[in-house]
């Protein structure tokens, strides 16, 4: 079991705070196969056959990470002395295994996500040209998604409760197959060149504005005949495109975003779903892989919310990602096979958005961490 040793060594090589997630427990360590080889250019090599530890809590900055219980084989790390003190430079590791990891603190998302990634992933004079990338916002498993959003809108302005389903059918959202159901005539949704609206009896609402038209991804409504004011096609948006599209123009642009109306609905609308995402590959800003395992019913996600205003629950039962890579400042992990049962928490607490997102369990294959040398100012 560890020494206060072994947890020194551990912050002093991370750095970060370390603590114990289970005040109780404490934090636990067990480690076999432990060898030492120095190298001739000033590094070291640290080998372990199996690190296990349990009961842990790592802080840096914001963000904090709760550990259950991990247990880790066939674990390198590389060592490097800076300014006469230790730092870890590089990990990989053969395979990993853990339960009830946990990671929370504040949402922010930068107003342009292209302009985040490309930054983040600017590549250096040596790398190879397949690193660099002009546009890497990429969410291919939207493109073949299938599944059902329904809400329940409590007292609507659209006249008493509504029930609103939204099919989701090989990526597209067709408005001309979504219900708005309540007392009296039923509504409709659809998507203008305005934005998303929905015509109730007592008009037409928009429940999101776009800042400018056209859309990638978007088909917008037609009417009847000329000028007759009768709407033929509701519109259909391709999930994939637009959301694509979105994140590249930034979200929220100057008069884009939810109307005030829509906020007032959030409040008081629960939400319900399921959505089978396809295979393939996806980048964001310091997150990028590829999803497999459609046929085996893997990567299906549950949505649920009592109210959309406060927050939302998206549960992943069987996620399966290959090639995942992750980089944030001078830090990148990439891992070949990620398998686990995972559950994000979105919730609003005043103007700031929070998230906790949850490995309840889960496998990790062929893992790399380096920490590239802080850029010279």
């Amino acid at each position: 079991m560890a020494t206060p040793l072994v947890s020194s060594i551990l912050q002093l090589l991370l750095g970060v705070d370390l603590g114990a997630s289970d005040g109780t427990a404490g934090n636990r360590f067990a480690i076999e196969g432990l060898a030492w080889a120095p190298e001739k250019d000033g590094t070291a090599s640290l080998r372990i056959d199996r690190l296990e530890a349990a009961s842990l809590q790592l802080s840096s900055g914001e963000l904090t990470l709760a550990i259950g219980r991990v247990a880790v084989r066939g674990l390198v790390a590389q060592i490097r002395s800076e300014a006469g003190a230790p730092q870890l430079a590089g990990v990989e590791a053969r395979e990993a295994e853990f339960s009830g990891l946990k990671l929370h603190g504040p949402l922010r998302m930068p107003p342009r996500l292209h302009e985040a990634w490309n930054t983040a992933h600017a590549p250096a004079a040596e790398a190879p040209a397949s690193q660099a990338s002009a546009d890497a916002t990429s969410l291919t498993p939207l493109g073949t998604a299938h599944g059902t959003i329904r809400g329940q809108i409590t007292d609507a302005h659209l006249l008493f409760d509504a029930d609103v389903t939204v099919p989701v059918r090989g990526g597209r959202i067709d408005f001309n197959d979504a219900t708005v159901e309540h007392l009296g005539p039923d509504s409709r949704m659809g998507v203008s060149r305005l934005g998303i609206y929905v015509d109730a009896p007592n008009g037409r609402s928009y429940v999101y504005r776009f800042a400018s038209a056209p859309l990638a991804g978007v088909a917008f409504e037609r009417r009847g005949a000329l000028l007759s004011p009768w709407i033929s096609e509701r519109g259909k948006l391709q999930l994939q495109e637009f959301a694509e599209s979105m994140l590249r123009r930034g979200l929220g642009q100057g008069h884009e975003g939810l109307t005030e109306q829509a906020r007032d609905l959030l409040g008081r609308t629960s939400l319900s779903g399921d959505l089978q995402l396809g295979d393939g590959g996806f980048a964001l800003p310091g997150l990028q892989g590829r999803l497999e395992g459609r046929d085996e019913g893997r990567n299906r996600i549950g949505l649920h919310s009592e109210a959309v205003g406060r927050g939302v629950t998206v549960e992943i039962d069987s996620l399966l990602v290959r090639d995942a890579a992750s980089a944030a400042e001078n830090a990148h992990l990439s891992c070949d096979t990620l398998r686990a049962k995972l559950k994000l928490q979105l919730v609003s607490e005043g103007a700031e958005m929070r998230f906790v997102l949850d490995l309840e369990s889960g496998t990790a294959a062929g893992l790399r961490f380096d920490r590239s040398a802080p850029a010279a100012g």
